[in-house]
């Protein structure tokens, strides 16, 4: 079946992941990948795909909807998985209206966008489908309990003594939403208009809430790649607070499976949880990370412990996140594939085959360039 698919944010990080494996798995779909090229989004993710006959880049701003609109209708879209947000809590503190903009508004045009054109058609909604990828932080924040002994309820990954539970409690899908940021704020906002959508107007809407994510070109104001670099270059690691935070990690190659499988099976007006069922301390997955990239940078054990660094929390900084994605795994039979110490070491070994890639976003080459070439068209 021929299908048009339109991918927002399919230059940054999960959703370059996503338009790759959705351009070679489906030759017949056409994928188009709408991206504003914010500091966060780089082409240079889908170097390896940019000149397929099934992919077409877009550069747009979400929040336009008289773009949004003019895209829909001339890519003929049946099929919208919406990526594009803006993700960093520090900065959202520090900015908030920018996150409400791009997260709510930003969604909101698109929903209309769709509404209207799917409306006009003969068939209307069917066939069609608005997947809404949302994040584990709508909920708020779990107690840190985790008595020792306490073990995951997970056990089909489970490989060490770091994937035992820190806690009795996860997020499901029923969990009821607790924001405490600016950006979980506008992730939340932008889920109830994707559900509001539904129940208004019958548009099939799907919405995830996933866990952190980690693996090739992430932006490296993230902890992992952040980390990672910050070693090769023995600067110092900055640790909120004494590094207690506990977060569920998972591979990004595995949410864009889950991803793919959810657009393709996933019930109608349903939510799904995606979680690595792998949950770390930050310190502890700080040390990991540390004992790898010494490793393979020939370094002595123990070379970069020095370069912990604790510093002032972060405000409204959640405790521990922890993702029960069950019945992701009951009802369409996903579940990782990677273990983290696998996933870690294959992370790690990228950042440093490609220090060329990470230099450019350090540097802000990268964002000249597409500057350039986009005031030259």
């Amino acid at each position: 079946m021929k299908r048009n698919i339109l991918i927002t944010g399919g230059a940054g990080f999960i959703g370059s992941h996503v338009v790759r494996l959705f351009v070679n798995k489906y030759p017949d779909y056409n994928i188009v990948n709408l991206d504003k090229l914010t500091y966060a989004g780089n082409l240079e993710n889908l170097k390896d795909i940019e000149s397929a006959p099934n992919y077409a880049f877009v550069k747009a701003d979400i929040a336009d909807l008289d773009e949004m609109r003019r895209v829909v209708v001339e890519h003929k879209i049946d099929g919208i998985i919406h990526l594009a947000a803006e993700s960093h809590v520090d900065r959202s503190i520090k900015d908030p209206f920018t996150f409400a903009r791009t997260n709510v508004m930003g969604t909101l045009s698109l929903l209309q966008a769709a509404r209207e054109y799917w409306e006009s058609l003969p068939e209307k909604y069917d066939g069609k489908l608005f997947y809404h990828i949302s994040t584990d932080e709508v909920y708020g924040a779990l107690e840190l309990t985790a008595p020792e002994g306490i073990e995951s309820p997970f056990t089909t990954v489970a490989s060490s003594e770091h994937h035992h539970a820190y806690g009795e409690d996860f997020f499901l899908e029923t969990t009821k939403y607790d924001p405490h940021s600016p950006y979980s704020a506008s992730k939340a906002s932008s889920d109830h208009f994707v559900r509001a959508y539904h129940d208004t107007y019958g548009m099939p809407t799907v919405v995830t809430n996933c866990s952190n994510n980690y693996g090739p070109y992430q932006f490296p104001e993230k902890l992992i790649p952040l980390f990672i670099n910050n070693i090769r270059h023995h600067k110092p690691l900055p640790v909120y607070g004494k590094g207690e935070n506990v977060r569920d990690w998972l591979y990004v190659e595995d949410h864009a499976r889950a991803i793919d499988l959810i657009f393709h099976k996933g019930k109608i007006a349903e939510t799904y949880n995606i979680g690595g069922f792998n949950e770390w301390k930050n310190i502890d997955i700080i040390k990991v990370i540390i004992k790898t990239v010494d490793r393979l940078l020939g370094n002595p054990e123990g070379y970069s412990d020095e370069l912990i660094t604790y510093v002032t929390d972060r405000a409204g900084h959640d405790l521990r996140y922890a993702i029960d994605s069950r019945k992701l795994q009951r009802e369409l039979g996903w579940e990782p594939s990677l273990q983290f110490e696998e996933g870690i070491e294959r992370t790690v070994k990228w950042y440093l085959e490609n220090q060329e890639w990470m230099d450019r976003i350090t540097s802000g080459a990268y964002e000249q360039y597409y500057e350039s070439m986009y005031a030259k068209r």
